[in-house]
This record gives C-alpha cells, sequence and structure tokens, in this order.
C-alpha cells in the first residue's frame, strides 16, 4: 500500500511543494499484538530417562495438574498456586512441567505475565527439542513485548533468529524488523535504526538480498525522527531497488529534510533530471532558480526544452518563456568566451574565482574532462569551498565514469552537502543505463 505523505520542509524560493512516495508509517505487524499460539506442549522422547521429580515437587504439583485436568477449571484457584509450585521447581523436568502447566493457566486466565513465566521456564529446563526452540523463544519474545519488557524480549527474540526460527507468517526478514521495532518501543530510536544498518550490512557480507521491508521501515523511523542515518539506508536502498519512483524518494527526503542554498540545491536537481525522475513543474522550476540562466545559459536551455517536450511544463508559462529567452539569448556571447575562460583559469596567477568559475562552466556545458581539470587545480587554493567543489568534481568524474575517484571525493563531502554527495555517489556506484535520460548539459 502507497501514500502520500506532504513535505516537511519545502526547498526552493517558490515554496516547493515535495511528496514522498514510500509508505512512512509502515509499522511492523509482529509487535501490534500477540500471535502466540494458545496450547504449546514439549515434544516426549520415548528413548529419554524417567522424568527427576521430587517428592516435595510432586505434591505441589498434583493438585495443580487435578485442577486443570478438571472441568471447568477453576482458573482463580489454579493461580492461587503458580508462585508455590514455581518456587519449588528446581530440576529441568521440574521447570518444564511447571512451565508447560503455568502457561496453560496463564492462557486460560488470559494474563500475558504468566504466560510468560510459563513459557521462560520451559526455555531455562533445557528440555525442549532442538526443533522447538526457535517457536518456543519466539513466543516468549511476543509475550515480553506484549508486557513492554523490551529487554526481554529482545533476548528472546534473538535467541529465536539464532535458531533459525519461521513460519507461514513469520518470515526471517519480519524478525529482523520485529527485533528494530522492540529499540523503537522502547524510544531508543537510534539503536533501532543501527539495528536495521547492521542487519542490512551482515545480509550483504554474506551475498543474501536485503528485504525491501527493512529499508521501508528504516526510512519511515529515521526520516520522522531526522536522523542522519536516514541518507544512508537511501543510498542503500536504491542500490538495491533501483527504481525511479525510490530514487525520486530518496531525494526529496533529502530536500524535505535540509533548506538547501541554490548551488546546494542545483547539485542535486541535477541528479534528479539525470535520473529522470522530476515529475512536476515546481521541480523545473526550481532546477531553473537554481541553475540561473545569466550564469549557465545553456544548461538552462537544455533544461527548459526537455520540459516542454515532456509536457510538464506548458509554453503558456511567462517566468519559464521568458526565462528560456534569456537564456538562449546569452548563450552566443557565453560559448565565446570560453576558450579565454579557459585561458584564464590555467594560467598561473589564476585567481579562485577565475578557477571555480571554469569548472562550473565547462560542467554546466558537458565537458566533463575540463571541469574535473579545474575543480581538481580549485582544490588546491586558499579559500576554496570544498564541500562544493568536491561535490562537482565529483559529477564531472560520475560522467567521465571515474567511478572510484567519484566516490572518493564525494566521500569527502562535509556538511549540509553530505545527503547531496552521498546520493551522487549512490548513483555513481550503480551508473546509469544506456537507457536513462541525459543531463541537461550542451553538446
Amino acid at each position: 500500500m502507497r501514500f502520500f505523505v506532504a513535505d516537511r520542509r519545502a526547498g526552493g524560493k517558490r515554496g516547493s511543494h515535495v511528496v514522498l512516495a514510500i509508505a512512512l508509517a509502515m509499522g511492523a505487524t509482529l509487535t501490534s499484538g500477540l500471535v502466540a499460539e494458545p496450547a504449546f506442549a514439549a515434544k516426549k522422547d520415548k528413548n529419554a530417562p524417567k522424568p527427576q521429580f521430587s517428592k516435595e515437587f510432586i505434591a505441589a504439583f498434583k493438585p495443580m495438574q487435578d485442577g486443570l485436568n478438571a472441568d471447568p477449571v477453576d482458573v482463580a484457584a489454579m493461580s492461587a498456586l503458580v508462585p508455590g509450585v514455581v518456587a519449588i521447581s528446581v530440576s529441568p523436568d521440574e521447570k518444564l512441567a511447571t512451565g508447560n502447566a503455568v502457561y496453560s493457566i496463564g492462557v486460560k486466565a488470559n494474563d500475558y505475565a504468566m504466560q510468560f513465566k510459563g513459557m521462560t521456564l520451559m526455555i531455562e529446563s533445557g528440555k525442549l527439542a532442538p526443533e522447538q526452540l526457535g517457536q518456543f523463544n519466539f513466543a516468549a519474545y511476543q509475550l515480553a513485548n506484549a508486557l513492554k519488557r523490551y529487554p526481554e524480549s529482545r533476548h528472546y527474540l534473538q535467541s529465536a533468529i539464532d535458531a533459525n526460527y519461521s513460519s507461514d507468517t513469520v518470515s526471517a526478514a519480519a524478525m529482523q524488523i520485529a527485533m528494530a521495532e522492540s529499540y523503537i518501543s522502547e524510544n531508543r530510536i537510534g539503536d533501532g535504526i543501527q539495528y536495521i544498518l547492521t542487519a542490512i550490512n551482515k545480509q550483504k557480507e554474506t551475498g543474501q538480498a536485503v528485504d525491501e521491508t527493512w529499508y521501508r521501515r528504516g526510512l519511515s523511523v529515521a526520516y520522522n525522527n531526522e536522523l542522519p542515518a536516514v541518507y544512508d539506508i537511501a543510498t542503500a536502498w536504491v542500490g538495491d531497488y533501483p527504481s525511479k519512483v525510490n530514487w525520486r524518494d530518496s531525494i526529496n527526503i533529502a530536500r524535505n529534510l535540509n533548506t538547501f542554498e541554490p548551488p546546494e540545491l542545483l547539485d542535486l536537481m541535477r541528479l534528479s533530471f539525470t535520473l529522470g525522475t522530476m515529475e512536476n513543474k515546481q521541480e523545473y522550476i526550481d532546477y531553473i532558480e537554481a541553475a540561473d540562466a545569466r550564469r549557465l545559459p545553456k544548461e538552462v536551455e537544455t533544461l527548459i526544452n526537455q520540459a516542454y517536450s515532456s509536457g510538464k511544463v506548458s509554453k503558456d508559462d511567462i517566468f519559464v518563456a521568458d526565462t528560456l529567452k534569456l537564456a538562449s539569448g546569452r548563450i552566443a556571447a557565453d560559448r565565446a568566451d570560453l576558450p579565454s575562460l579557459e585561458r584564464d583559469a590555467r594560467a598561473a596567477s589564476a585567481g579562485l574565482r577565475t578557477v571555480t568559475a571554469a569548472g562550473d562552466t565547462f560542467l554546466s556545458y558537458g565537458d566533463n574532462a575540463k571541469a574535473e581539470e579545474f575543480y581538481q587545480k580549485a582544490l588546491g587554493m586558499a579559500g576554496v569551498d570544498t564541500a562544493t567543489v568536491l561535490t562537482r568534481l565529483g559529477i564531472a568524474q560520475t560522467k567521465l565514469g571515474k567511478i572510484d575517484e567519484a566516490q572518493a571525493n564525494f566521500a569527502k563531502v562535509t556538511g549540509k552537502r553530505v545527503s547531496i554527495a552521498k546520493l551522487w555517489s549512490a548513483y555513481a556506484k550503480s551508473k546509469a543505463v544506456a537507457t536513462e535520460p541525459v543531463a541537461p548539459t550542451a553538446s
């Protein structure tokens, strides 16, 4: 099921409305209620030695056993016997028998605490068959979770996971999410997200596919709590599930959680355009404004022409039409200045502004080799905006197919541009296929 979530923080001077298609409020099904089966019984081994019961235990347990076999069962009377019988249960066989009885009484009394006590006694007895351990530990987890005894619930859930438990209604992936949900329910949000990230990494390390549910739940919680880890989850998500919808959501998460200035928004919208995830007029306008027809006329012209051809922007829009006229009118002079800009930027005496302007200009014209050259030079100059130059250097290198170099530079980006760099890095890693749209740069 999908639904739409309105933007948390609109970006862009014109009040952009950014929406996410991902179901951000999706919860885990395993923690919403108790689904443990009401009648567990330990399997009997015909070859096992005779159970070891003390005389004291037999004397205390017999009234409980008789009461459970009565019709009807006096639940109140049986419940009153529980503390005394539990106290005298010492041997593994005694704990198993008592646990089974106490669990049954708890079911009849609709008492989760009593059910939990019975379940844990059976587990602690050490007498359960190996194939039962996962099921019994999972039931103990559910009961502890219903009682909001979260540390204990995680202990038993991890034991069920370690026992490779699963059923027709409970998958291994769902149990991993349930573990994270336990932390989240305890308001340990960061720990819950870290558990999801760790689980994702472990799956990848062993060459196993990561269930998309893990990504979606992690994104939901991290986004709603504005945790930086949301970008780590998002980039891993689009790496494994690189649909346009998922890419669009990941880009919009970055937009919603940040207030980007035009230079930052420009580089994010360049990625959106490259991926073909721009879906509405406002996104094109945000990109047009961030690029600025006076500075990057060819890029703006290419962008607007594509917006027209896609049908996302009408030619009746006066702002867009006027901007296209401005951009187109500046291109000839802009192109004529390229040789002198290149010469000046290569000069030993070139200032930082000239060098970065050369990088920006050649990047917008699609001359990525020259853009890379000038951004590399700018990095060694005093006063450089390192985060911006590293981001754009990585973009140029990505377009040149220098994926390792690009990712190394994206990884060095700090500050507000981190989310932008991580998304570009994810794109570089899963380099665009030939059928993807071309970025709006001159040919």
